[in-house]
């Protein structure tokens, strides 16, 4: 049963990636077709796998249903939210929020830049995972883990601590511009991060450096929201947020 189970996650998880054929699903866990036919007819009558009029399997809704109501019990995402929607109606880019969880970047949330040219065209992150160290978002995230100190971090992570802010030219490998900023939790680590991207051919990196301010804002909004302690440097001059009104959390 252990085994079936391992089976069935493995193929889960190889489905994230895209719709297969049988034959792909087969390979990807190891076994015969049979077998593969068997889990995908389980787990599409529980809703976890639809099958396409191609005939290639893909993830169903109910997965998409549980990993919506898993984002929705991450309590930073709801706080955040109304302030990444500001953020997004006055820069028109695109706005992220993402965690660090067992090494990697994982969106919480996402509203995508407007007008043409943006990266509207470009699947939603929302629950997708990135290599940390590959993405702004990822290295402010790293630079605020605990128990490190300037000197024990890497040149560029002890920058990034430093500065309070990362930016990238080149995100994920893609042609995408992005800068970041720390969510600071009570203890004034980050418990998350915000981010500005956009396509490098529609705003250049330099130009999208010039909104950090607004970014380092947010940022500061939703720490103080979330009851955190960051050091404040923007809101007051821009969405009026005040260390006074911070809520406390247990």
């Amino acid at each position: 049963m252990s085994q079936s189970v391992d089976r069935a996650l493995t193929l889960l998880g190889s489905l994230g990636d895209g719709p297969v054929t049988l034959d792909q699903a087969a390979t990807s866990i190891g076994v015969h077709k049979s077998t593969a036919l068997r889990l995908l007819r389980t787990l599409e009558e529980h809703g976890f796998v639809h099958r396409q009029s191609d005939r290639r399997y893909r993830l169903g809704g109910r997965v998409l249903s549980l990993a919506h109501r898993a984002l929705e019990e991450i309590d930073v995402r709801q706080i955040a939210a109304p302030y990444l929607a500001a953020l997004h109606r006055r820069c028109g880019l695109t706005v992220q929020l993402a965690v660090l969880q067992d090494g990697e970047v994982l969106y919480l949330d996402e509203l995508a830049g407007r007008g043409p040219g943006n990266d509207t065209a470009r699947p939603t992150r929302i629950g997708r995972r990135a290599p940390a160290t590959g993405t702004a978002i990822g290295r402010v995230l790293l630079a605020g883990l605990p128990g490190e100190d300037d000197h024990d971090l890497p040149v560029d992570l002890a920058a990034v601590r430093r500065q309070g802010w990362a930016a990238e030219s080149a995100e994920h490998r893609e042609a995408v511009a992005c800068v970041a900023a720390p969510v600071a939790g009570s203890a004034g680590r980050p418990v998350a991060a915000c981010a500005i991207s956009a396509p490098t051919d529609r705003v250049p990196p330099v130009e999208l450096v010039r909104l950090l301010p607004e970014l380092l804002c947010t940022a500061e909004a939703i720490s103080l929201a979330y009851g955190g302690s960051p050091t404040p440097r923007w809101c007051e001059n821009r969405c009026g947020a005040k260390p006074a009104v911070r809520a406390s959390r247990t």
